[in-house]
């Protein structure tokens, strides 16, 4: 197993933060995009088979990247950045995935560049975009950041974020957790919730997803519940799905090694 590194580029689109586990000479790259409000270091919990190349970028306003367009309410800029990232790096072809926001990101660059996913890994999301409700939900979250901070965001979202058993025996992921949610500036995050309210619906995305896919799902999700995940898996042509018990819906941070395993045992599947 190998562990993480902060690395620093420069892109035509501005300065970009990425963690990075294994050497590029590995073969086999994995793409990971973060959840919201978290940033990247929430992938530091894991652990990627030493054969595989894996990168974690930095959304643009988060963790030092820069944003070239603060103002901005288009998903596909995520996916661009990750693109210009690839690109820099010469990986050609990845397996990309996200978990909640991640997974938005992870739809979007398969409608930019299908061509570059080799598989997807879809964690604790849905492919439906916000209801009326959702959206009205983003707003005050906008203006929670405005009026209260980060730390308003946080003391909001934890209990959402975290499962059951997580906020009853597992302090220490708790306060993880939110000090991953304060290190970031309210211009990333409002620059987020507005991408996330009005992303597109990827439903009719999901025949057409013609690559091995991993849905993965915490069991304790509030958020983006196993029927979700389920409802992608019927309709995704190749799809597994695997719960990770005891997990709400940030599934990597709360059972790091179930997690792991899950995702080690799709990887070790790809041809």
């Amino acid at each position: 197993m190998s562990d993480w590194s902060v690395k620093r580029v420069e892109l035509t689109r501005g300065a970009a933060t990425y963690l990075e586990s294994g050497e590029r000479s590995a073969g086999h790259t994995l793409v990971l995009f973060q959840a919201f409000p978290v940033g990247m270091h929430m992938w530091e919990a894991q652990r990627i088979p030493v054969d595989w190349h894996a990168i974690a970028p930095a959304m643009p306003g988060f963790d030092g990247a820069a944003d070239a367009d603060p103002q901005s309410s288009n998903v596909d800029d995520y996916a661009r950045w990750a693109l210009d990232l690839m690109d820099h790096l010469d990986v050609a072809t990845a397996v990309v995935g996200g978990l909640s926001m991640g997974g938005y990101v992870t739809f979007a660059l398969w409608r930019l560049a299908a061509s570059r996913c080799r598989a997807l890994v879809l964690a604790d999301t849905k492919a439906g975009a916000d209801t009326e409700q959702a959206r009205a939900g983003r707003q005050k979250a906008l203006e929670l950041v405005a009026r209260e901070g980060v730390s308003g965001l946080a003391n909001d979202m934890l209990p959402k974020l975290l499962g059951e058993t997580t906020r009853a025996r597992r302090p220490e992921v708790v306060g993880y957790v939110r000090a991953l949610i304060e290190r970031q500036t309210p211009s990333a995050v409002a620059g987020a919730l507005r991408r996330l309210r009005d992303r597109p619906d990827a439903t009719p995305l999901l025949p057409q997803i013609d690559v091995p896919t991993l849905v993965l799902v915490g069991s304790e999700d509030t958020l983006t519940p196993p029927s979700e995940s389920e409802r992608m898996r019927v309709v995704l042509p190749y799809a597994t799905l695997d719960i990770i018990e005891q997990a709400g819906h940030l599934s990597n941070l709360e059972r790091p090694a179930a997690f792991d395993a899950a995702l080690s045992a799709f990887l070790t599947t790809l041809p």
